[in-house]
């Protein structure tokens, strides 16, 4: 007996929209369980769509360039009983002919159709006290929940845009990118202060080039980084620790291990030297508001841990760090690695961190500074040790000193407070047996 199983949008945290990068099936095809029927991408990771039954495919609904969202349907595979992916039920079909909520509706059809979407009777304009500033609107703007979110992650003050091209003067998204590039276009930032553009250059006069295209989540990262670099006001406090013992420590435990354990890296010492710091400093795991008035303490012990991966940067986020063992962080940190570097990271991997570690210690150098991971408010940034002679009061030893960069919001940390923390930090790593107390 045969079933239709309808493929879905699995959930992939709070991510409003997903773009469709490819489509790897087409009606007609046999496909296998678990083969890749689609490739999505968001702002912060590629992901491959798995078939959860074996079958053919009857019918494709999307294509590439779409953008689709949890619970979009994208696919319906004809399989047998014995075919079906049982661990994975698909959703009812009547629970998939519910309607959406409006302003998600809105999201996903294309500005024609929603153009004859009804109104919600829930939205109703807010009164704005009248002001003689000529560059302030006198109306309450008419746009979802969804395009106010997105105004404000672009830092766009809704108020400013005094037209809409939806249904009854409806604020869409194309209309915040668009007073986005005219505001980048004249080079007037919305705070008064300008900010000149980057001039266009015609490289090709000076020889060969060859133009490519940056990916997603590049281009989206580098957007994210610009807004950080622009809005908080950062300082980088650079520290050495002797990690002398700690390695040594490290190496007698791994040669403990058989051949195919997960061996234990320095980096979970870090972590675990890091979370200690976070709770004898607990302004450090912490967010400041949207308006900076208030300081957001967090309860959770979260760690993001910045991974290259060949569509670029991602940091997926090991929670509840402060309980596990070092031997299951390093299992952890393993196999979150390698889904980050095949693409198989969800988006709900990468939230929810408290501060970030980015580490150069595989490739080198001696210090660097990151950027902090907004809304966090601090990063650090490892690289790699080495042997130096240090003074011990009598002579110079051979002490293996490992560099550590932190880089912090100044509105949220003074330089007192940065030093100190790096100094928790530095005694952990000098003798792990502080961990313990």
């Amino acid at each position: 007996m045969a079933f239709l199983i309808e493929i879905k949008v699995p959930d992939v945290g709070n991510v409003a929209e997903i773009d469709v990068v490819d489509v790897l099936v087409k009606p007609g095809d046999e496909v296998k369980l678990e083969q890749t029927l689609a490739v999505l991408e968001t702002d912060k990771a590629s992901m491959d769509l798995p078939s959860s039954a074996a079958g053919k495919v009857q019918e494709v609904f999307i294509k590439p360039g779409d953008k689709v969202s949890e619970g979009t349907l994208i696919a319906t595979v004809s399989a047998s009983t014995e075919e079906v992916n049982v661990a994975q039920p698909q959703e009812p079909a009547q629970q998939a002919a519910e309607p959406a909520p409006v302003e998600k509706a809105i999201e996903k059809v294309p500005e024609p159709v929603a153009a004859v979407t009804p109104e919600p009777a829930a939205v109703k304009p807010e009164p704005v006290p009248e002001t003689p500033a000529s560059n302030v609107p006198v109306h309450a703007p008419h746009a979802t929940p969804a395009v106010r979110l997105f105004a404000r992650e672009l830092g766009v003050d809704i108020q400013k845009i005094t037209t809409g091209t939806g249904r009854k003067g409806r604020i869409l998204k194309d209309d915040v990118k668009n007073f986005v590039k005219k505001v980048m276009t004249e080079g007037v930032a919305q705070s008064g202060s300008g900010i000149p553009a980057m001039p266009a250059i015609d490289f090709s006069q000076f020889g060969e080039i060859e133009e490519q295209k940056l990916n997603k989540i590049k281009r989206l990262t580098g957007q994210n980084l610009s807004r950080v670099w622009l809005n908080l006001p950062m300082v980088t406090y650079h520290e050495e620790a002797d990690i002398t013992e700690m390695e040594a420590f490290r190496n007698t435990l791994n040669a403990e291990k058989s051949k195919d354990d997960i061996k234990i890296t320095g980096l979970i010492f870090i972590i675990k030297a890091l979370v200690a710091a976070l709770e004898q400093f607990p302004q450090f795991n912490a967010s400041l508001s949207a308006d900076g008035e208030k300081l957001i303490l967090k309860k959770y012990l979260n760690i993001g841990i910045a991974v290259d991966t060949p569509n670029g940067l991602v940091v997926p986020v090991l929670r509840d760090v402060n309980r596990k063992g070092i031997n299951e962080l390093s299992a952890e940190l393993s196999e979150t690695s390698n889904k980050a570097r095949l693409g198989k990271l969800m988006p709900a991997e990468m939230q929810g961190g408290c501060i970030t570690i980015s580490s150069l210690g595989g490739i080198g150098g001696t210090a660097f500074t990151p950027i902090v991971n907004a809304p966090e408010v601090a990063i650090l940034g490892v690289t790699r040790a080495k042997m130096q002679p240090v003074w011990d009061g009598k002579e110079f030893v051979p002490r293996l000193m490992l560099p550590l960069d932190l880089t912090y919001d100044h509105r949220v940390i003074d330089g007192v407070e940065g030093a100190r923390f790096m100094a928790a930090i530095k005694q952990y790593l000098g003798d792990i047996r502080r961990l313990l107390l």
